[in-house]
């Protein structure tokens, strides 16, 4: 059944997630599954057993008290909870396999720990992945990365219905100065400003007009910038209340978990930022 997953562990970061969490299954009339994940934080060898059952209830009581914080804040939405043993990263992907999106809490640019579940879970999910981070600005502003790519495609469609739901404007923006953006691989485009310019603006139309359509009431702009997809999404994001970008782009590396573009914004961005799969549903 479609619904709504977020991570919830009692900070700060977590609790915002929560906040976000509970207004995406409000707009969208789904359920609210939150999950919480403990772990004895010993090695195995030296398990005790009162102390595991004394961290467990210390997950139970931290888990109750998100629900708890879910129901006040939208007493309409339905509210689950789910107790993992275990990371949290897996937690969430398991719970949201069948999912329309995850949400999870960031810490702040530039201070995401290495194996941070911000990192991981956009990485490793098949659903779409919020990563929460400070307060969203009042003007309502969601920016998406086109390339021209099925992935990008797919941040096109999640972020118009972002738009749609929220009230929000949309900024569709192509950064085509690198070769791995140059449509059909054409890399003489690069001699030739003017003509990169037409070809790639005549791209970037074309992947927006669809949605316009699907979307007509969704004021929807778009930008063709001659800078490298990953310097013009985070110049965008400054402006931003939510960055969307595909899992992958024409430019990534498969070495990557995600496209290197994505993985820029999770780490320096701003604002929140979603990752969106190319298959979805």
């Amino acid at each position: 059944m479609s619904h709504v997953v977020v991570g919830y562990d009692g900070t700060s970061e977590s609790e915002r997630a929560l906040r976000w969490a509970v207004g995406e299954a409000r707009l969208r009339r789904l359920p609210l599954t939150v999950c919480h994940a403990w772990r004895w934080p010993y090695p195995i060898s030296y398990i005790d057993y009162e102390g595991v059952a004394i961290v467990r209830r210390m997950g139970e009581h931290l888990l109750d008290h998100g629900v708890a914080l879910a129901r006040e804040l939208a007493p309409s939405v339905t509210v689950r909870e789910r107790l993992h043993d275990g990371g949290a990263g897996p937690a969430l992907v398991h719970e949201g396999h069948d999912a329309d999106l995850i949400v999870v809490g960031s810490h702040e640019p530039d201070e995401m720990p290495v194996g941070s579940t911000a990192l991981r879970v956009p990485a490793q999910a098949d659903r779409p992945v919020l990563v929460v981070r400070s307060a969203a600005r009042r003007d309502g502003l969601v920016v998406v990365g086109v390339d021209g790519s099925a992935g990008a495609d797919a941040a096109l469609a999640f972020g118009f219905e972002e738009a749609a739901l929220r009230g929000w404007r949309l900024r569709a923006v192509y950064g085509c100065w690198e070769p791995g953006a140059a449509p059909d691989g054409d890399l003489s485009l690069f001699g030739d400003e003017d003509k990169l310019r037409r070809v790639c603006g005549a791209l970037l139309e074309r992947a927006v007009a669809p949605w316009r359509v699907k979307y007509p009431y969704v004021r929807a702009t778009t930008s063709l910038v001659l800078r490298s997809p990953r310097e013009t999404l985070l110049e965008a994001a400054q402006d931003a209340n939510l960055t969307v970008t595909g899992a992958r782009g024409t430019g990534a590396v498969e070495t990557l978990t995600v496209g290197a573009t994505s993985d820029a914004l999770l780490k320096h961005a701003p604002c929140t930022v979603a990752v969106v799969p190319l298959l979805i549903g």
